[in-house]
């Protein structure tokens, strides 16, 4: 039987890497854009698409309802769509947190609340994007730091509290991968840090964070062949890393004591006293 794949954030990067890839390999998936020319692009790739806004509740119970009358079923659900709010911390405010976790984080969650009475039909899966960065904390990213670690230990509760009722959960965590995130971080920042900034004379080390993502990065084909295998196992569940530095990164965090770790950091990340 043909499983159904819901996955977020279809209009560029690893959402549209997992979707064609997962559509190689014989998956039926719907794919999600926000603006209608994404949508457009991806019905020319051949997919079924799904307007959704995620941090609109009317906007995600009518992806549902859609995905319910279109499939009638879902085997696995990927919450991939997010963006990396770059910058100092204060920075930002509280009105970027609550920007970075209303998409990261917040969106995710009710989808996949949204999603439940089908992923519990089907026995299915729920899979979370998260990130290295969720792992190892660094200078000028500490806002999409900390939502990518809510992710994940939101999505460590839900693989527990959602085994009694047959459903799976699957944390990935990406490393740095080839996709559009450098550009649009590269923007945020821009919008973000302005002359008046405490942090404006370093503001090469906040660019550089920005861009770290494209450091000798995997594909995001590469990427995306590497979680769909994973989703072939009938065990699937817990936490995977895959890309570039998706393992050497959190072991760099667990293993170095925090003080060196902290002048490493501001060292690459050119922060003076």
């Amino acid at each position: 039987m043909t499983k159904t794949l819901f996955i977020t954030g279809c209009s560029g990067g690893i959402g549209r890497a997992l979707a064609l890839e997962a559509k190689r390999q014989g998956y039926r998936v719907f794919a999600t854009a926000r603006k209608e020319a994404d949508l457009a692009a991806l019905q020319q790739l051949g997919f079924e698409t799904i307007a959704l806004e995620m941090t609109d509740p009317a906007s995600v119970q009518q992806a549902v309802v859609q995905l319910q009358q279109q499939a009638g079923q879902l085997d696995i659900l990927i919450n991939n769509a997010g963006f990396g709010l770059m910058g100092p911390v204060l920075d930002a405010g509280a009105a970027g947190l609550r920007q970075q976790f209303e998409v990261n984080v917040f969106a995710a969650m009710d989808l996949t609340q949204a999603c439940l009475p089908l992923l519990i039909q089907s026995k299915g899966l729920v899979v979370n994007i998260g990130s290295v960065s969720g792992v190892l904390t660094t200078p000028f990213a500490g806002v999409y730091c900390a939502s990518k670690a809510a992710l994940h230990s939101l999505s460590d509760a839900l693989r527990m509290e959602l085994a009694p009722l047959g459903v799976r959960v699957l944390t990935v965590q990406p490393g740095a991968i080839d996709t559009g995130f450098a550009n649009r971080a590269k923007q945020e920042v821009e919008q973000l840090l302005k002359p008046d900034s405490l942090w404006w004379s370093m503001r090469e080390g906040v660019m550089l964070r920005a861009n770290a993502s494209q450091n000798q990065p995997t594909s995001a084909e590469s990427f995306a062949k590497s979680l769909v295998q994973q989703l072939h196992k009938k065990d699937c569940s817990g936490v995977v890393a895959i890309g570039h530095g998706a393992v050497a990164l959190p072991l760099l965090a667990r293993l170095v004591p925090q003080k060196w770790l902290d002048k490493l950091l501001s060292r690459k990340f050119k922060l003076a006293k």
